[in-house]
């Protein structure tokens, strides 16, 4: 594999283009699809763009609806035609007594993952308000019925629904337009929430921010198209595009922003 492919990502992301390279050439060797776990919006981006660059594999991704933010890949020789059915996704609704007890996604997804499985195979959590559904890979799904049966001290139960029941999310996202000197962390909290980069440090110092849904402890990070920043009591954003330099060599950001 030629070192040229590395330069255009940063030096962490190597190891998941090479698993990536690995799912590709799996499908090449053995003419059938492979259907990966969930993938964050900025390693569904890398899957795209690595899969282009080969002849006669293509990609399709799913998430359980439309707008999610975790998704799975189907990966596929290009004579192949791809179904719902090649995607290993299943919906649980989480009944719970919504009179006595109270839900949150970091409580549901801590939950979840305190029974070993791997932060990639779950999917978008979403909420109306009151209702709570969340998107598994299937492979998990008997595992997770079985072994949550509290959240939160809540007692509850996972009931498996069909996709055309699933959840209208209660999120609204704002496009915002925004002018920053870089695509450091610490610069892009200030400007997106419009407070000063000593408490954007302060805030990652405090352990409030993460990355791709990862802990970051680094104000200095550089901050790429599609990578989700997630400030505690703030929200989310992510940048869609970068859009070109201004005259005095700012970065001019589209960014989608999650109101609270």
């Amino acid at each position: 594999m030629s070192d040229d492919i590395y330069q255009h990502y940063r030096p962490e992301e190597q190891p998941f283009i090479d698993k990536v390279f690995g799912w590709i050439d799996q499908v090449d060797l053995t003419f059938a699809p492979y259907t990966t776990v969930f993938l964050t919006p900025r390693e569904k981006m890398i899957v795209e763009q690595l899969v282009a660059s080969r002849d006669e594999i293509s990609v399709i991704f799913r998430g359980g609806y439309e707008g999610a933010e975790r998704k799975q890949a189907c990966i596929y020789p290009q004579y192949y035609e791809p179904n719902d059915e090649d995607f290993t996704i299943v919906l649980f609704n989480i009944k719970y007594p919504e009179k006595f007890g109270h839900l949150t996604h970091g409580r549901i997804l801590g939950t979840f993952i305190s029974t070993g499985i791997e932060r990639e195979r779950i999917g978008d959590i979403i909420t109306d308000g009151t209702n709570w559904h969340a998107i598994v890979d299937a492979s998990i799904s008997d595992y997770l019925k079985t072994q949550v049966t509290k959240i939160a001290n809540v007692g509850v139960q996972l009931e498996e629904l069909s996709f055309e029941d699933i959840l209208i999310s209660e999120e609204q996202w704002e496009v915002k337009h925004v002018i920053s000197s870089s695509l450091r962390l610490d610069t892009l909290l200030s400007k997106v929430y419009n407070f000063s980069r000593q408490r954007a440090k302060n805030s990652v110092s405090q352990g409030d921010v993460k990355v791709n849904f990862v802990p970051m402890e680094r104000p200095d990070v550089e901050i790429g198209i599609n990578d989700i920043i997630s400030l505690r009591k703030f929200g989310r954003f992510w940048i869609n595009d970068i859009e070109g330099m201004t005259k005095k060599d700012n970065y001019r950001l589209n960014v989608n922003v999650l109101l609270k």
